[in-house]
């Protein structure tokens, strides 16, 4: 999500997905810390995901800095546009009334091979494929966004943010207000969710807000 407005702003992709990834695992690392001082982490269906996405999400920052600027914006509109109609329009599982409490490792270790690859390749931290693959496998929403996804993407974050900081510049200044500023609000925003809405208006919320960026980067890229 932050992608788009920074460069928006003018800066350029490279910056802007090291910001986005550091931006996305400080504010997730807001997120989890509210999640481990309410005992909510659910670590046997978290470990999957973070350890395959540790591993690839070096390997899609690499592969983003040797891709045409103008490729990888195509790839995030698809990205974007694919996580918001599955979030929103997917109604096929089988866990429809009742979601799954099991713990795979097949399902979330795949999910983090995705998440992880398209998060060095984009900067995005991966949550937008992650919340959409395991609502797919039955999971509840709620505890998709809040808990799973808090505690996957810090990792996936970190070592593609490593990544782009070894290959390109990092405005650290910059860095640094925007990391205060997302650990705040990943803090108070995982308790918001937490306490006051219902799985369903999470989906919608979060399915709502993918789609709209996929609509304002495509008018980006026609002007």
């Amino acid at each position: 999500m932050l992608i788009p407005a920074i460069t928006w702003l003018g800066l350029p992709l490279a910056e802007a997905r090291s910001i986005g990834l550091f931006v996305n695992g400080v504010s997730m690392m807001g997120a989890t810390w509210s999640n481990i001082r309410q005992k909510r982490l659910d670590y046997r269906l978290g470990l999957p995901i973070i350890i395959a996405s540790i591993i690839l999400a070096p390997v899609g920052a690499w592969v983003g800095v040797l891709v045409p600027t103008e490729y990888v914006m195509y790839a995030f509109v698809a990205f974007l546009s694919f996580s918001g109609l599955m979030i929103l329009f997917f109604n096929g599982s089988k866990y429809k009334d009742q979601y799954r409490e099991d713990r795979p490792i097949t399902g979330p270790m795949l999910t983090g091979v995705g998440s992880g690859f398209l998060s060095g390749l984009l900067g995005v931290g991966g949550g937008g494929l992650i919340s959409p693959l395991m609502i797919l496998q039955g999971f509840n929403p709620k505890k998709v966004a809040t808990v799973v996804t808090a505690f996957a993407v810090p990792f996936s974050s970190v070592t593609a943010f490593l990544a782009y900081a070894t290959m390109g510049s990092v405005s650290w200044k910059t860095l640094c207000f925007a990391g205060a500023a997302a650990w705040a609000g990943g803090y108070l925003g995982t308790i918001v969710m937490q306490k006051n809405m219902r799985p369903a208006a999470v989906r919608k919320f979060f399915g709502g807000v993918l789609l709209l960026l996929a609509v304002r980067m495509i008018q980006k890229m026609l002007l």
